[in-house]
């Protein structure tokens, strides 16, 4: 798996590593009820044109960065509108109990993995990489990104973000491995940076 050019292991030299654990068990992702697919069929039903691992992003990057976390806020924060109501009335219990999950995680200091389909690592990685764009949408939707970004720890992780969200991956069967080093960095970058934008919030 690479950016076009770039051996992938090279792509990512001070962030594989940085903010790595030694636990290789599979975090919570911030909902309990729901699988990637259910959220893909809600998604669609309502003609949102939004991916479920986008919409898991979004919404970390916004509570993350100290946004509020209710559905009906969450909506207008994202801008997503649908004329199917039942499907908008899905998507609201959808966004609460993924908020809730979320933000226990964030305030408790659990890790937090990006939303990913099973399948292949590429479809994996490409998931991967449209998460991290949503999440550093929902970071800037809180309108203090760049006052955060004045400090030198913010500005270096969100610099690592948007590198991972800047890739365009070619994969092979050897880079499982690689996928995981990068989000375990994700999962400790997304605890730091919420510690330094909502320092009220650190246990």
């Amino acid at each position: 798996m690479a950016p076009v050019g770039v051996p992938f292991g090279a792509a990512t030299p001070r962030m594989v590593g940085q903010y790595t654990g030694s636990s290789k068990r599979a975090p919570d992702i911030g909902m309990t009820t729901f699988t990637y697919e259910a959220v893909d069929a809600v998604l669609t039903r309502a003609k949102l044109g939004i991916s479920p691992d986008d919409l898991h992003g979004s919404v970390t990057g916004y509570l993350c960065a100290g946004g509020r976390g209710h559905a009906h806020e969450l909506l207008t924060a994202l801008a997503l509108e649908s004329e199917d109501a039942g499907a908008m009335g899905e998507l609201q219990v959808l966004l609460d109990e993924m908020a809730a999950g979320i933000s226990r995680d964030l305030r408790t200091g659990e890790p937090i993995t990006p939303l990913m389909p099973a399948g292949p690592l590429g479809l994996r990685a490409d998931a991967m990489v449209d998460w991290c764009r949503g999440f550093l949408g929902g970071v800037a939707l809180t309108g203090e990104l760049a006052e955060a970004a004045k400090a030198s720890e913010v500005r270096e992780l969100l610099d690592d973000f948007s590198q991972i969200a800047a890739m365009h991956l070619a994969c092979n069967g050897d880079d499982g491995a690689a996928l995981d080093d990068v989000l375990d960095f994700i999962r400790g970058g997304v605890k730091h940076l919420h510690a330094a934008l909502v320092p009220a919030r650190r246990q």
